[in-house]
């Protein structure tokens, strides 16, 4: 739920939630005042989607398309991005990911990941935010992959995370600004009740 939250407040603004389904997110959007838009390929998610707006009583605008493809007629306050990843930092609760995933998959997705964030940048306004995140550990897929981005486009620039915006945990966010939960994070007394998600998360500006 974190990444809904590294955004202002949303009255008066839009926000466009990619990769949206099931709709936790937008929910979280919608629940915040702003007008949201979301967006995914797959349209038997999107029901999904639908179905939580109509029993939660929020209302968005849903699209079903492709993030690659698609180019809407205006640009966006807020753009959320949780791209598909390899999941590897939801080992903890879906340990058979360690038998299902293997390297190469990784460097099959970091380019549609890549292209998906160059996107959603071109989506949104100039002095606008987009958050890109990911539930994976693995740094091509995150903290690299911003890093190439930033290096390669002088129009963006990161807006650094805040430990007191994550709950106040500063181990959470990293030198850089960005977001960084790991598995070991939350530890309890007892080791059952420990842990969390591996997660990442980067909130970049549109510079112009």
């Amino acid at each position: 739920s974190i990444p809904a939250r590294l955004f202002p407040a949303g009255q008066g603004r839009t926000a466009l939630d990619l990769c949206a389904a099931p709709g936790g997110k937008t929910m979280q959007l919608a629940a915040a005042g702003y007008a949201v838009t979301a967006l995914d390929v797959a349209a038997s998610r999107l029901a999904r989607l639908r179905e939580n707006f109509a029993r939660t009583g929020l209302s968005a605008e849903v699209v079903t398309a492709d993030v690659m493809a698609w180019s809407p007629d205006t640009r966006f306050d807020a753009v959320l991005l949780d791209v598909p990843c390899s999941a590897t930092g939801t080992i903890r609760r879906h340990p058979d990911i360690l038998r299902l995933k293997r390297q190469t998959d990784i460097g099959k997705l970091t380019p549609q990941q890549y292209r998906m964030l160059e996107n959603a940048l071109r989506i949104v306004k100039v002095g606008g935010l987009v958050v890109f995140c990911t539930c994976s550990l693995e740094p091509e897929e995150g903290a690299n992959l911003v890093a190439r981005l930033l290096q390669s486009n002088r129009n963006v620039k990161r807006r650094p995370i805040l430990a007191l915006e994550v709950g106040g945990e500063p181990d959470w966010v990293s030198h850089e600004g960005d977001l960084r939960t790991l598995p070991f994070h939350l530890p309890r007394a007892k080791p059952e009740l420990s842990g969390m998600d591996g997660f990442y998360a980067a909130r970049l500006v549109r510079k112009g």
